[in-house]
């Protein structure tokens, strides 16, 4: 019995991961597409991608929950996994909410979505060169964590324009429904700023 656990191939962590950021990096091109043109084709492409990604992510625990070594610590595998996971997710739950709130995706909403496409670009490239490129994945994960930067900046640009000048009740209710979109924007990029802190971490541990 002990043998053939064993003898059991060990999974890929790397390539599995990487499965994930490809899957998140796609759902935020197709996120970005939705808030430029609204276009319905990009809302479904992000839930089926938000979809296939939590099918990786299933595949991924399964594999760690039967696997005594790992090439990085399984702590490390697991949260960035799910901090990878979280980026897709709001994106998700963001076309979900505008479509519930009947509100329209507002130039800030692009810049937002432009700004997580490209954080998720950079957590793509930043987990393809952890294996042999350690420092060089640190480095795009620094640049992932300067777009968490721009963001929060972004976001707190939209709440103070949202609600200048709002005056009528339906004013008010336009703002309050946008709020909760920027909202759930911010935490989507607070979530590729935990991932690029991951990443971090682990090149700290490889070297």
């Amino acid at each position: 019995m002990l043998r053939r656990i064993f003898r059991r191939r060990v999974p890929d962590f790397l390539k599995l991961l990487l499965e994930q950021a490809d899957k998140t990096r796609l759902g935020l091109r197709a996120f970005e597409d939705f808030a430029r043109t609204g276009n319905p084709t990009s809302a479904d492409d992000v839930r089926r991608l938000e979809q296939e990604e939590d099918e990786l992510r299933r595949v991924l625990i399964d594999e760690l929950n039967r696997t005594f070594v790992t090439p990085i610590d399984r702590e490390d595998i697991f949260a960035l996994s799910r901090a990878i996971d979280d980026i897709l997710d709001y994106a998700f739950s963001t076309i979900d909410e505008m479509e519930i709130l009947e509100v329209q995706a507002t130039e800030y909403v692009y810049q937002m979505a432009r700004n997580l496409r490209e954080a998720a670009e950079e957590i793509y490239l930043a987990v393809s060169q952890l294996r042999d490129h350690p420092q060089v994945a640190n480095n795009h994960a620094v640049h992932a964590k300067s777009l968490e930067n721009r963001a929060e900046a972004l976001y707190r640009e939209a709440i103070r324009h949202v609600f200048q000048g709002v005056k009528e009740v339906d004013e008010v209710v336009t703002a309050l429904k946008l709020r909760e979109v920027y909202r759930h924007l911010s935490n989507a990029a607070d979530r590729g700023d935990e991932a690029a802190n991951i990443v971090g971490d682990i090149v700290v541990k490889m070297t």
